[in-house]
């Protein structure tokens, strides 16, 4: 039987690739639509890449309000995730429009969570990853203590360095609001090629009983 914990494979961009991850107990799929990124979806996606019934999510990164419309209106996508340094006034605009709105933040030693405050009503969940210098993510973890300190109500998605050896760790992770985990780099052949295998382990780990994907 499942978990409670949600699961979001970050970073696809190939049509054959998704299809094989449909068949894994995974209930978000996110695509990136920053050009800096290895994990780019290109100028021109094939719209069939964002066919699923999982939860699709498009991420950006620092991209203004019109562009973020027009992608999401064209491909259908209701959640976005903004990775950039998005205002709450951003959220609260494409949030009117009927998107879900997932906001990340980087944190670190002296990460000021009151700054997520102004957060709380224009935001539907909040995503934790590594302060790094790359835009997209590290690769890195950071000090999951940290959130000890996050006493807000938002939901968040557990992101930054995750790898398939990391389940046990994350079944004895408690904080309230956590709500998923957010994978990506360490479940990859190649930089946004998932490996069902590693995935597969993770997630057999993670519920603690076998799983068949095939």
């Amino acid at each position: 039987m499942r978990k409670g914990i949600t699961i979001k494979v970050c970073g696809i961009r190939q049509m054959s690739n998704r299809l094989r991850l449909e068949r894994l107990p995974v209930d978000y799929f996110g695509f990136i639509f920053y050009p800096g990124s290895k994990r780019y979806v290109g100028d021109l996606p094939d719209k069939g890449l964002f066919e699923s019934n999982k939860s699709m999510v498009a991420v950006f990164v620092g991209e203004n309000i019109r562009n973020i419309t027009d992608i999401t209106k064209r491909y259908g996508f209701k959640l976005v995730q903004l990775h950039g340094n998005e205002d709450p006034a951003t959220c609260e605009k494409l949030r009117y429009q009927g998107l879900t709105i997932i906001k990340a933040f980087n944190l670190h030693e002296r990460f000021d969570f009151n700054i997520l405050n102004e957060y709380e009503e224009t935001t539907d969940y909040f995503l934790f990853d590594t302060r790094s210098d790359i835009p997209g993510g590290s690769g890195e973890k950071f000090n999951w203590d940290i959130l000890r300190k996050y006493n807000g109500s938002k939901p968040f998605f557990l992101s930054g360095g995750i790898k398939p050896a990391d389940a046990e760790i994350i079944n004895t992770f408690r904080h309230p609001q956590l709500f998923g985990v957010d994978v990506n780099s360490g479940f990859e052949t190649e930089p946004g090629i998932k490996d069902i295998e590693k995935l597969n382990f993770f997630l057999t780990k993670l519920y603690r009983h076998e799983l068949s994907y095939r």
